[in-house]
């Protein structure tokens, strides 16, 4: 069976900071005619960052898209400074947001964030080995960050308890799980 769509028409209805908003009219397999919202987004990364005692780091900060404050593991976009090297921008971020390098640095997945509605692609790391930054890089000005570590039994019921809701953080925590169960 084909599932590809054929796009008809397309126009950018809004470019951002941080997206675009495509409307494509597109014609299914059916041949039917729809209209598809899709929102472009710059590749991504998210680290799962542990500490020598194996405690990971999570980030306190305020998310406007559900007006609320969140727990979630450091993370963000590839952008000019990257030349789209994901190694580079986890690298960049880690040290931005948490003021850490990671002498061991492991792609653990990619993936994408929401295919529904986004293209973003968000690859995982994990970081061990921590060590504090002998340079520290700017921090984004838009953002206000509180660090917190936590052991897994924390981040598990964390979870259970509807603190951490974020979905990059909850494949992170379940990976760690992962890793602890295989010793």
């Amino acid at each position: 069976m084909d599932f590809e769509e054929r796009p008809i028409s397309s126009k950018i209805v809004f470019h951002g900071h941080l997206i675009d908003v495509e409307v494509q009219q597109v014609i299914t397999p059916y041949g039917n005619q729809t209209q598809r919202e899709i929102v472009h987004h710059a590749p991504a990364i998210a680290i799962l960052a542990l500490t020598a005692d194996d405690k990971m780091i999570l980030e306190k900060q305020w998310r406007a898209p559900i007006a609320k404050t969140t727990l979630e593991i450091p993370a963000g976009k590839l952008d000019q400074r990257d030349a789209d090297n994901a190694v580079h921008a986890a690298k960049r971020e880690l040290n931005e947001e948490t003021r850490y390098e990671a002498t061991n640095l492991k792609k653990v997945s990619s993936f994408y964030t929401s295919v529904g509605c986004m293209d973003e692609y968000m690859t995982l790391y994990l970081a061990t080995g921590l060590k504090r930054v002998t340079t520290e890089l700017p921090q984004d000005q838009d953002e206000q960050l509180v660090l917190s570590e936590v052991t897994l039994p924390q981040a598990l019921e964390m979870i259970d308890r509807g603190e951490i809701e974020d979905a990059k953080t909850i494949m992170a925590i379940y990976y760690w799980r992962g890793m602890n169960r295989r010793g």
